[in-house]
C-alpha cells in the first residue's frame, strides 16, 4: 500500500510545510515578475488561454508533483496585484504580511468554529475579539462573518425576526445591492428606496417615507458607499429612526476602519445609535478574505440565531460548561478568521492601523489635488474616506469606458466606474499605504496617454 501524502497539522506538520512554502514563495516572485504590471496584459480571453495551458488535465490519472509550484505560478501571472499602486480599482486592498501568515496557521490547525471541541482556543479568542470590536465601534457584541453581504443579510434577518417575522427595508438609492437582495431573499417586501442626490441619502426624503409607511421599518444607512465613498448623514438618520420608531442599520463595510484613526473618527458619528453594523476589516483593515463583522446593540438579538443539533450542542454539553457556537453565525463550518483578525489588532494596535488609514485618506486628497489641478481632467468631489471620482474633460461616457477597458487589456491600471449624477466616472479607490505621490502622477498620465483626442 502507498504512503499517503504529508499532513499540514501534527508534530511533523512545520517540517513538511516548510519546503512547500519556499516553493510558494518562489512561484509568488515568478508569477509576479512575468506579469510585470498590476494585471495582467491581453484580456479575458489570453488569460484563460495560460491558465488552461498551466493545469493541463485538471484531474489526471497519474499527479503531477509540481502542481503546486505550477499552478501558483500561473495564478500569480494572472491576477490583479493590490500592491500595485496602479491597480485601484475595488475596496479590494493588499493585505498585511502578518495578517496572511496568521491566515497560514489557521489553515494548517484547521478548526472549525461550529463546537467548542473542534476550535476550544479559537473559540475563546473570537468570543473576546469580537466582543471588543463592538465595543470600538460603541455596540455590545459582534458576529464574524464573510464580509457585508453576509453582515447584511444576518441584519436584515435579525430585524425580521426582532419585530416577529415581518419588517420592511428603506434603504437609500445608494444602499449596496446586497440590502435589497437579502429583502428578497428572507421572502420580505419589496424595499421602499429613498434618493440619495449627491450620493447621500437624503433625510427630509426619509423623514416621509417614515412618516407615510407603516411599522415595522428597517432603515439602512451607508458609512462609504462602493461607487464614491460616501457617508450619509447618520446623527440625522439616526434621530429620525428614533422618533419613527424604525429600526436602524448601518452598513459600514468600507466607512468602518475610520474608527481606527483619531483624526477621521468622527466621520462615524451617529454609528453607537445603530441596532447593527456591518464593518469589514478586508477593506480598511488589510486583511486577506474573508474577515467581515456584523455588530450588534443588544445581544439578545441573536438569541434567534440558536439551533440545537446534538452532535455539536448537546443539552447535557452545553449545561456541563461546552460553549455553545451555533447561534454565533448562519455558518455551520466556518475557519477561525479571527485569528489573523487578533494579530492584526495586537501587532498594529489602535494607532498602527490608524496611521495605515490616514495614509490611504491623505493619498486619496493628493490624487484629488492632482486632478484638479490638471486641465485635461475633472474632478467628481474632494474625497470622503479614499475614493477618487475623475474623467478626462469633455470626455463621452463611452470614451471613459474605453480608456478603463483600454488600460485593462493592457494590463497598465486597474480603475474601476461609477455613475454618478448622471455621468460616467472613473473610480480610483486608494487603499495602498505604501503608494507614493510621483505613483499618482503616473497613474494620472497613463490614463492621459489612453484618452482619445
Amino acid at each position: 500500500m502507498s504512503t499517503p501524502p504529508p499532513l499540514a497539522s501534527g508534530p511533523e506538520g512545520p517540517d513538511v510545510l516548510r519546503p512547500l512554502v519556499d516553493s510558494v514563495l518562489d512561484a509568488l516572485r515568478q508569477g509576479g515578475r512575468a506579469r510585470g504590471g498590476p494585471l495582467p496584459a491581453g484580456g479575458p480571453e489570453a488569460v484563460a488561454a495560460a491558465v488552461t495551458g498551466a493545469v493541463g488535465d485538471v484531474l489526471p490519472d497519474k499527479g503531477d508533483p509540481d502542481a503546486l509550484r505550477t499552478l501558483v505560478r500561473a495564478l500569480a501571472e494572472g491576477s490583479a496585484d493590490p500592491a500595485d499602486p496602479l491597480c485601484a480599482a475595488h475596496l479590494h486592498c493588499p493585505p498585511l504580511a502578518v495578517a496572511t501568515a496568521a491566515d497560514l496557521a489557521a489553515s494548517v490547525l484547521n478548526p472549525s468554529l461550529d463546537s467548542w471541541d473542534q476550535a476550544p482556543a479559537a473559540s475563546a479568542l473570537e468570543a473576546l475579539v469580537t466582543r471588543e470590536l463592538a465595543h470600538e465601534i460603541g455596540l455590545a457584541d459582534s458576529l464574524v462573518t464573510t464580509g457585508g453581504t453576509e453582515s447584511n443579510q444576518l441584519a436584515l434577518l435579525l430585524a425580521r425576526e426582532a419585530f416577529g417575522g415581518s419588517v420592511r427595508l428603506v434603504c437609500g438609492a445608494n444602499a449596496h445591492h446586497s440590502l435589497p437582495r437579502a429583502a428578497w431573499l428572507l421572502g420580505l417586501p419589496d424595499p421602499v428606496v429613498v434618493p440619495a442626490p449627491n450620493g447621500t441619502l437624503d433625510p427630509a426624503a426619509l423623514d416621509e417615507v417614515l412618516t407615510r409607511f407603516p411599522r415595522p421599518l428597517l432603515v439602512a444607512a451607508t458609512a462609504g458607499t462602493t461607487d464614491a465613498g460616501l457617508i450619509d448623514p447618520l446623527p440625522e438618520i439616526a434621530g429620525l429612526c428614533a422618533a419613527h420608531g424604525a429600526r436602524l442599520h448601518i452598513d459600514a463595510a468600507y466607512g468602518g476602519g475610520l474608527v481606527f484613526s483619531d483624526r477621521h473618527r468622527e466621520k462615524l458619528a451617529g454609528l453607537e445609535a445603530a441596532h447593527t453594523v456591518t464593518l469589514d476589516l478586508h477593506k480598511l483593515g488589510w486583511l486577506p478574505v474573508a474577515a467581515g463583522l456584523l455588530a450588534v446593540s443588544r445581544p439578545r438579538d441573536l438569541a434567534v440565531l440558536h439551533q440545537r443539533a446534538d452532535y455539536l450542542n448537546a443539552e447535557d454539553d452545553t449545561e456541563a460548561g461546552l460553549p455553545d457556537l451555533l447561534g454565533r453565525s448562519l455558518r455551520t463550518t466556518r475557519r477561525p478568521d479571527v485569528l489573523k483578525i487578533a494579530v492584526t489588532l495586537r501587532t498594529l494596535g489602535r494607532s498602527g492601523l490608524g496611521a495605515l488609514v490616514d495614509q490611504v485618506c491623505a493619498r486619496a486628497r493628493e490624487f484629488a489635488a492632482l486632478v484638479q489641478d490638471h486641465p485635461g481632467f475633472e474632478l467628481y468631489d474632494r474625497p470622503v474616506i479614499s475614493t477618487v471620482l475623475f474623467r478626462p474633460a469633455g470626455a463621452t461616457d463611452d470614451a471613459v469606458a474605453g480608456v478603463r477597458r483600454t488600460l485593462l487589456h493592457e494590463g497598465r491600471a486597474v480603475l474601476g466606474r461609477a455613475r454618478l449624477d448622471g455621468s460616467l466616472w472613473l473610480k480610483a479607490t486608494l487603499l495602498n499605504p505604501h503608494t507614493r505621490p510621483h505613483e499618482l502622477a503616473d497613474l494620472l498620465k497613463l490614463v492621459e496617454g489612453t484618452t482619445p483626442r
